[in-house]
């Protein structure tokens, strides 16, 4: 039995019950079956995708790594995910029609429900939030459709589980064309409760693509579906802002002074030294000591030696790799409110502006659009015909209401647009199609002019007589 076969099988085997997943021993029993270069695998988490008949991609190996290090220890990349989780959770989705291939109107279902109230409790804001986290420090986030099984204290619907993405593979089968591998397909995932490093007793569940709800806002370019975090770029970077962290503690802890040099004449013995060694610690060591004046006896010299914070420009190499991380985030320093955002023209609204648009259209729509997508098979049938998505509605976003008043000003001159072409002797239809596709070859003239729209040499109509009809009275003869 292949991969596909056995990732399908937990849904069609009549034995097992609706929600009863692969155990840990098919698991191993289908790793065994891999292969890479003749070398065979068992139990195993396999990377490499070379040779073999079936694989899987391992997702968010430092996703502990980071939460730790980075997302619960570096206020820099706190911030920056924190702008990028209040921006992305705060849309609705909504099924939305396509009219000739162009996006119309929005509508809802019943079967939005499950994402409106993911579980008990939860809202679709709850459920964005856990989404981008995951996909932020892990390349991709994995969310379940649950079974209809009875909620405690819900309404037995269906719910959504998140799927840890560091106990998540994505299994793959070779895509074979003309006899000969061309990439890989994604036929499941295969999920381990603790993780696949864990003894064998732990239950081992296999979902098919349907389930399972994939985003990946960042591609890995070394992997066929595995995403990549948008901090691996930027570790040193992170790196280096924990150091001047420490680097600003320990100037402070020393007494908010620079390194000192202190000097004895020749002849000073050792234990005299280091008396006043001791002595020079406690009363002029730590921020309490700081900017007491220091008195020395015996001939001994005090020398500055390192540099203070200004002189090391201890602000602008902060700020610089500040910024470095919150463009790898894709989020402008004016809007997490970085050092380098808060100084200068920087502050002007017109900046905050172009900086609030340049993160909406460059960041939140793309990462919207893919998340709309990666829900939608879990949805089920699309409602209505074939020309229907589920899609983000952002008409409730207080982030974007200036995009809103710029759609409106947009549509207002549209409006006088068609108004003006209309007047011009123009067909509706045509008017309607050359604004909408931006093509003025598209415009089709009815051959009558002005608002009247008579036809040109058309003859106009007679005068009504002047004399009036003559009346017949009641015997028939003309009164």
């Amino acid at each position: 039995m292949n991969l596909w076969q056995m990732v399908r099988s937990f849904t069609t085997d009549p034995g097992k019950l609706p929600g009863e997943r692969m155990t840990f021993d098919e698991y191993v029993g289908l790793l065994s079956a891999f292969s890479f270069g003749g070398n065979g695998y068992s139990g195993g988490v396999q990377q490499t995708l070379v040779g073999g008949d079936e694989a899987v991609e391992r997702s968010g190996e430092s996703f502990a790594g980071l939460v730790q290090s980075a997302y619960a220890a570096n206020g820099v990349v706190f911030a920056c995910m924190l702008a990028r989780q209040m921006a992305f959770s705060s849309v609705r989705f909504q099924w939305q029609t396509l009219n000739n291939g162009r996006p119309s109107k929005m509508f809802g279902t019943k079967s939005l429900e499950v994402l409106e109230r993911p579980w008990v409790g939860g809202t679709t804001q709850d459920l964005l939030t856990r989404v981008i986290n995951d996909a932020d420090l892990a390349g991709s986030s994995y969310s379940y459709l649950s079974t209809p099984l009875a909620r405690l204290g819900g309404d037995g619907g269906q719910e959504i589980v998140r799927l840890r993405p560091d106990w998540v593979q994505v299994a793959l089968v070779p895509r074979m064309v003309r006899g000969s591998q061309v990439g890989w397909r994604r036929v499941g995932y295969i999920y381990a409760e603790g993780g696949f490093g864990y003894a064998g007793d732990r239950d081992t569940v296999a979902f098919t693509t349907s389930e399972v709800a994939q985003f990946t806002p960042v591609l890995d370019p070394l992997a066929s579906w595995r995403g990549m975090s948008w901090l691996t770029p930027v570790i040193r970077e992170i790196q280096a802002d924990h150091q001047m962290t420490r680097h600003k503690a320990k100037f402070f802890e020393n007494g908010a002074t620079p390194n000192m040099v202190v000097k004895y004449p020749v002849g000073v013995p050792r234990d005299e030294i280091l008396k006043l060694a001791k002595l020079l610690e406690v009363e002029h060591g730590g921020v309490e000591n700081a900017y007491r004046t220091m008195h020395f006896g015996g001939g001994a010299d005090v020398t500055v030696v390192g540099a203070n914070m200004e002189q090391v420009t201890f602000k602008e190499l902060s700020g610089v790799g500040e910024t470095r991380i919150a463009a790898a985030a894709r989020v402008s320093p004016v809007i997490v409110g970085l050092s380098e955002g808060l100084q200068g023209s920087a502050l002007n609204a017109g900046n905050y502006g172009q900086a609030r648009r340049q993160f909406a259209d460059g960041t939140c729509h793309p990462m919207w659009q893919g998340v709309s997508g990666s829900f939608e098979p879990l949805l089920g049938p699309r409602p209505g015909t074939s020309g229907t998505r589920l899609w983000y509605d952002t008409r409730e976003v207080p982030f974007l209401r200036e995009d809103e008043k710029d759609a409106a000003s947009i549509q207002q001159m549209e409006a006088n647009t068609i108004r003006t072409l209309l007047d011009a002797g123009y067909t509706a239809d045509s008017v309607r199609e050359a604004v909408e596709a931006s093509d003025w070859g598209l415009l089709k003239h009815s051959g009558m002019f002005s608002v009247q729209l008579q036809t040109p040499g058309a003859a106009s109509a007679p005068p009504a007589s002047a004399d009036p009809a003559p009346v017949a009275s009641p015997e028939g003869q003309p009164a």
